[in-house]
């Protein structure tokens, strides 16, 4: 079956920084006729470590081989990678609960092409989103879940997801703790988004209280979900100011906007293979 025009792989490596890691994999690649539309690279000089993105067509190129290959080079030089093509579009499952602006943004995104991507499944444990999900064709199932059966709940969810070979979870405003269980069958494969106030404003109406102080600055941040609850490796944030003039109602406003930026950024990055995690960090490659 030939190669669909255009259709390109990504190439993504971390390992202990050493001389000739660019050379050996530029020249691997020349040798093999890639075409690079794409390369990146950074270095983590306290910790030692390189972080490599090359991206280039799959025209006339034989992938197989050049995997076969590079599976020696990266043993040589003790390298962790993935290697993606654009033609295997990953599948998405979005959780939600009763706020729906981050989910409606990810799906009008998804149907304007701007998400590589299939979303097979929308699971909630409110029904409010269902008509949104039935507009876009996507299969939209309510799991009641509470402290009390969230086992319970995991593991119904669990078996949806891996019924619809799901690789990424976004949390679209789902208000729901995952266990560290439920995280673990994910590494890497969930991302949330919140409002920056935290540690100094938690619970409900975190806008409110964030008001009640006369705060001049409010934000968003998306991240990869750990067993650390809202302390995984960082992904986008990004911030408002306001002033003195603007009403709680203006705060919870322009943090729906900033929540929808930095999720659809993020889960975009994801999906194109863009992000490196590490050491709780992550790198980003333009």
């Amino acid at each position: 079956m030939p190669t669909p025009k255009n259709s390109s792989a990504v190439l993504l490596i971390t390992c202990p920084d050493q001389k000739g890691l660019v050379a050996t994999v530029s020249g691997e690649l020349y040798r093999f006729g890639a075409n690079i539309i794409h390369a990146d690279q950074h270095q983590d000089h306290e910790e030692g470590l390189f972080f490599m993105r090359v991206e280039w067509l799959l025209e006339d190129f034989d992938l197989a081989g050049f995997r076969s290959v590079f599976e020696e080079i990266a043993a040589r030089f003790n390298m962790t990678w993935q290697l993606k093509v654009n033609t295997e579009r990953p599948r998405v499952a979005i959780l939600v609960s009763q706020h729906l602006h981050c989910l409606a943004d990810l799906l009008q995104r998804h149907q304007l092409g701007e998400l590589e991507c299939d979303i097979p499944l929308i699971l909630s444990n409110h029904n409010d989103g269902e008509s949104l999900a039935k507009y876009h064709g996507i299969d939209f199932r309510v799991i009641e879940a509470s402290a009390a059966n969230r086992a319970e709940a995991e593991e119904k969810q669990l078996t949806l997801l891996r019924e619809a070979n799901v690789e990424l979870i976004v949390l679209a405003r789902y208000m729901q703790i995952l266990t560290p269980n439920f995280v673990a069958h994910y590494p890497f494969g969930i991302i949330n988004v919140h409002h920056s106030f935290l540690p100094a404003f938690i619970g409900a109406r975190p806008y409110h209280a964030a008001f009640g102080r006369g705060v001049k600055l409010i934000g968003a941040t998306s991240h990869y979900v750990t067993a650390g609850l809202d302390d995984g490796p960082i992904i986008e944030q990004d911030v408002a100011r306001i002033s003195h003039r603007d009403q709680v109602q203006d705060l919870v406003a322009r943090g729906r906007d900033l929540e929808r930026l930095v999720l659809s950024r993020a889960v975009r990055w994801h999906l194109d293979r863009r992000i490196v995690s590490y050491r709780n960090k992550t790198v980003i490659f333009d």
